[in-house]
């Protein structure tokens, strides 16, 4: 791979948005009619975050972005380099030095508003120039606008902040996901009969709106299960209501998932996240929860 000639999308990929894809899908057709190996290029953090000092909530981390590039667009590499670096590097330096003589880069593809080097000095206009000059390929996507919305990782982070799953999964091109090792819990689901995958929230990542998901997870072998899944600080059964969970009850699953890595796919939000007057109560509305997963999932396969 190291010495095969490349088509290299650039950007950071933040949820690998409809946006993302189009760029993504183009270095597919370049690859194949150049017989080429598609790839993409990222960054270890949020440019934007080490450019303002501002933190910056990201939609996914580095590795569900490229494990999303791989399944649904064919990227069979994804290059992640360190923005603290990228950014010292002379833009001209960043074509010519880096894509073209370290990763091999015989054609690059990015969008309208990229920008690289040196206090951002690089620009698709200037990727361009440089590439012809340079006698590689180079494509610039414009943005991508789906019922009269720019698709962008900002505009999707405030739908999934709000919980609002489907309108994102519309902008996205699939469901939104958040992967982690599964972690110790109180288990109090245990004890109620709906015991749960525990997962902390990815540093960096934004928490889905508080509430409960009819949602799919994805188990260390690749099956898939349903599964009813829990997002905030569990108010009836928890007084320090400062540690974020993600906590889905996977439906029809008997196993032991501690320190294993499991993918959640949130689908729809059934209801926000509240307390209960009893435990009871409680176990009665994760039993009805289980119920609505069943029968949304039923009726998106009709």
């Amino acid at each position: 791979m190291q010495n095969q000639r490349k088509i290299i999308a650039l950007g950071f990929f933040d949820g690998v948005h409809m946006g993302h894809g189009a760029l993504l899908r183009t270095v597919a057709e370049r690859a194949k009619a150049l017989d080429a190996s598609p790839c993409a290029f990222t960054f270890d953090r949020s440019p934007t975050a080490a450019l303002t000092g501002k933190e910056v909530p990201l939609l996914s981390g580095v590795d569900d972005r490229g494990a999303l590039m791989r399944e649904l667009y064919g990227i069979q590499k994804v290059v992640v380099a360190p923005f603290d670096v990228m950014r010292r590097m002379d833009w001209r330096d960043f074509v010519e030095q880096y894509l073209q003589k370290e990763l091999g880069a015989v054609h690059v593809v990015a969008g309208h508003d990229f920008r690289f080097g040196y206090k951002g000095e690089g620009n698709p206009q200037r990727l361009a120039e440089q590439c012809r000059e340079l006698g590689m390929g180079c494509d610039i996507i414009p943005k991508v606008e789906i019922d009269g919305f720019t698709v962008s990782s900002t505009y999707i982070r405030s739908l999934v902040q709000e919980g609002k799953m489907e309108r994102a999964r519309w902008f996205l091109g699939h469901p939104h996901i958040l992967s982690g090792p599964v972690v110790h819990g109180r288990e109090l689901g245990r004890a109620l009969g709906t015991p749960t995958a525990n997962l902390l929230l990815p540093e960096g990542v934004i928490a889905p709106g508080f509430g409960v998901y009819a949602a799919r997870v994805r188990l260390p072998g690749g099956s898939e299960r349903l599964a009813v899944a829990n997002v905030g600080v569990r108010p009836t059964v928890n007084e320090d209501r400062t540690a974020v969970t993600v906590e889905p009850w996977i439906l029809d699953y008997q196993g032991d998932l501690y320190g294993q890595t499991i993918r959640v796919e949130f689908h729809a939000r059934l209801r926000p996240e509240r307390k209960f007057p009893s435990v009871q109560a409680l176990r009665d509305a994760i039993l009805e929860n289980a119920r609505q997963t069943r029968d949304y999932f039923a009726k998106m396969q009709r």
